[in-house]
C-alpha cells in the first residue's frame, strides 16, 4: 500500500525560493525598465507604421 506524503511546509518551500542560484542574477527594476523601454518602442513603430 502507497504511504501518504505530507505537503511542504511553507518554510520548507521559502527556504527553496531563498536558495542561491549559480544562474545569473537579474534585478527586477532593470527587468521591468526593459519591458517599459519595448513595450514603447513597440507602440512608436506601430504608430509610424499606422501614419506613412
Amino acid at each position: 500500500m502507497p504511504t501518504l506524503s505530507t505537503p511542504q511546509s511553507q518554510a520548507g518551500v521559502m527556504s527553496f525560493y531563498d536558495a542561491p542560484s549559480k544562474g545569473p542574477q537579474m534585478n527586477a527594476r532593470l527587468v521591468l525598465v526593459g519591458i517599459a523601454i519595448f513595450s514603447v518602442a513597440i507602440l512608436i513603430l506601430d504608430y509610424v507604421s499606422a501614419h506613412p
